[in-house]
């Protein structure tokens, strides 16, 4: 019958219907064989007629899902794939694959699978509308359906969601290049029908939900550090060996929040919001926010870790937007920020890691919201002299020197220095003003690079380059002002209410006990500044990476935190004997070279390292980003 019908299709023009065609539609044989297939009649008798089916439309070249006599019977055969105990998996996940294919080719049919709840149409139709109806019911076909605002579990919705858990590599595979085949859909309404009139987003959402469920949360730095996953990947992972089992787990979840990613790419935007919302909602909010917000450690840990993974991976804008949004304005965002500052190294390291990670998405909100919200009535500078000394003389106040500050003049002594930090040049700063402020924080008996002949800053710009390039880049489309705005003699006057924001309160709160702290995590708190440091914001580079700028009193800068380090390390190494052995051998055992074995004072001198090496990153940061003198 089907060789009969490829046949005839061939002799006939393309609009013309042969006989055996007509004498199909009219006999509703199509419907009578989903019959025999729903009822095993004979025996195996369901598989012929997916077989059967998926062969006639994919043959036939002539449309033929606008006919009512043909997707009644393929309604039906949808409704009865992906049954529990199924057998017939491979001819169901091929017969639907074909069924998403002539959608994409004919998107109007796209209402007849999804099996849309029909409107009564109108009685104030027009006599031409009525005509047109009676027309096409009379040629088996149905006129066109108005769609209200009602949801409906799609039979093939629900049937290819099934076949993606099938254990058939080759049936799961099908699934997923059908959905991306009906959600791929680029015609006006297609987008809008999925999305409103579907439960799409919450089949898919859920889906996920499940699959998180499932991940070993004990696995925390390999879920952090997972890499990213192709969707189509997990066909060649299937594996039923038990000890690959959380493997497996980690897989399959990050192998379908990758297809959702790729699918809210390719998706209309009605239809990609509308997905992305749905994770929000069912994923992020309802499963992984009291997660975050849990007093289990180990709980918290888990959770992070895969939001970390998340932000990393995800490349859609709408589920970016949503990640975002959830990261920084609802419940959970104030408690991920202070958890930069946790009693959990681990905790904070993964923290801080997100944070990293956020800030290196193509996204203005995170730096917005984190930072320069808080920057941009630059309340941290002091007002002008003329102001100053005006208010000061009406109050009798003298102003405040940082050689004043007891602090200072007790602990920050660097005498025996030979390149003490310089005072703020007279007249504007140069790059090399800048560059040589925070290379002479460092007191010389504390350095201990040139020990293995190792460089100075200049081993540092060419991954600053690129660093700085990388965020030039992010926010070449966000319209940033090129310089600061002109400071005002109103400046300073709110200095006492200046909150640097949360995120760069507990970078600074950390930095300051950076002699204290292990190794790794002073190593991740640098790598987050740097990169803030390197943005191109003008508020940004000021607060960050200009040593001269005139604080209000209460504010603290970059630049003034790492002072005060300082003046905690020439303390501290006071304990410590033979300091430039000690260095050079922590030194050494960093880089993995032989070394003696020594674990006294271990903190304090790797921080002391980490001390140096940071402030040559920034004088490299500088280097790149500042116009440099001819000479």
């Amino acid at each position: 019958m089907l060789d009969i019908l490829v046949y005839e299709e061939k002799q006939q023009a393309v609009e013309d219907t042969g006989a055996c065609m007509e004498y199909l539609l009219q006999h509703k044989l199509l419907e009578t064989l989903c019959t025999l297939g729903k009822a095993q009649y004979p025996p195996g008798m369901s598989q012929q007629v997916l077989l059967f089916f998926s062969k006639l439309l994919s043959q036939v070249q002539k449309p033929l899902l606008q006919l009512v006599n043909v997707y009644r019977p393929v309604q039906k055969l949808i409704c009865l794939c992906a049954l529990p105990g199924s057998q017939t998996e491979k001819e169901e996940a091929q017969f639907l694959l074909v069924v998403c294919s002539r959608v994409k080719q004919d998107p109007h049919t796209l209402r007849y699978v999804l099996q849309l709840p029909d409107q009564p149409v109108s009685s104030t139709l027009s006599s031409d509308q009525s005509e047109s109806s009676m027309q096409a019911s009379s040629r088996g076909t149905d006129p066109p359906l108005p769609c209200g605002p009602i949801q409906s579990e799609s039979c093939l919705l629900r049937a290819l969601l099934g076949l993606t858990k099938s254990q058939s590599t080759s049936v799961c595979l099908k699934a997923h290049e059908s959905l991306l085949l009906l959600c791929g859909l680029q015609a006006g309404f297609s987008g809008e029908l999925l999305s409103t009139h579907t439960q799409l987003g919450e089949l898919l959402a859920v889906r996920l939900q499940d699959l998180y469920s499932l991940l070993p949360m004990e696995d925390a730095a390999e879920l952090q550090s997972w890499p990213h996953t192709p969707w189509s990947s997990q066909f060649s992972h299937l594996s039923t060996d038990p000890s690959s089992q959380s493997v497996g787990h980690m897989i399959n979840f990050f192998c379908w929040l990758d297809f959702l990613d790729h699918l809210m790419r390719q998706a209309p935007q009605v239809l990609s919001v509308k997905l992305a919302v749905c994770v929000h909602q069912l994923w992020l909010v309802e499963l992984l926010q009291p997660q975050l917000l849990d007093t289990c450690e180990q709980v918290v840990l888990g959770s992070t870790s895969v939001l970390c993974a998340t932000v990393r991976l995800v490349q859609s804008s709408s589920l970016l937007d949503q990640l975002v949004h959830f990261l920084l304005r609802s419940d959970a965002a104030q408690p991920l920020l202070r958890r930069c500052d946790h009693i959990s190294d681990q905790i904070s390291m993964v923290s801080l890691c997100l944070v990293e990670e956020l800030l290196q998405k193509p996204h203005r909100d995170v730096l917005d919201v984190l930072v320069l919200s808080f920057l941009h009535t630059q309340s941290y500078l002091s007002p002008p002299a003329s102001a100053q000394e005006e208010r000061q003389t009406e109050s009798g106040e003298d102003s405040e020197d940082p050689e004043d500050d007891p602090f200072f003049s007790d602990s920050l002594t660097f005498s025996d220095s030979p390149h003490p930090p310089p005072p703020p040049p007279p007249g504007p700063q140069t790059a090399d003003d800048v560059i040589n402020s925070f290379l002479c924080l460092v007191p010389v008996q504390v350095r201990s690079s040139q020990l293995l002949q190792e460089g100075g800053y200049e081993t540092y710009v060419h991954d600053a380059h690129t660093l700085v390039t990388e965020c030039q880049a992010l926010s070449l489309s966000w319209d940033w002002p090129l310089t600061p705005p002109p400071l005002s003699l109103s400046s300073g006057k709110d200095s006492a209410s200046f909150f640097e924001g949360h995120l760069l309160k507990v970078l600074f709160d950390r930095l300051g006990r950076l002699l204290e702290q292990p190794y790794e995590l002073n190593l991740q708190l640098t790598a987050v500044l740097s990169r803030l440091s390197a943005f191109s914001h003008p508020l940004l580079h000021e607060y960050l990476l200009n040593p001269y700028i005139h604080l209000s009193q209460s504010s603290r800068s970059l630049f003034s935190v790492l002072i005060r380090v300082m003046g905690e390390l020439m303390q501290r190494i006071q304990q410590v004997s033979n300091l430039s052995e000690r260095l050079l051998n922590t030194r050494r055992a960093l880089l993995g070279l032989p070394h003696d074995p020594g674990l006294d004072h271990l903190t304090l001198l790797k921080g002391v390292i980490v001390l140096e090496e940071f402030c040559k990153e920034l004088a490299a940061i500088a280097f790149v980003k500042l116009p440099q003198d001819q000479d």
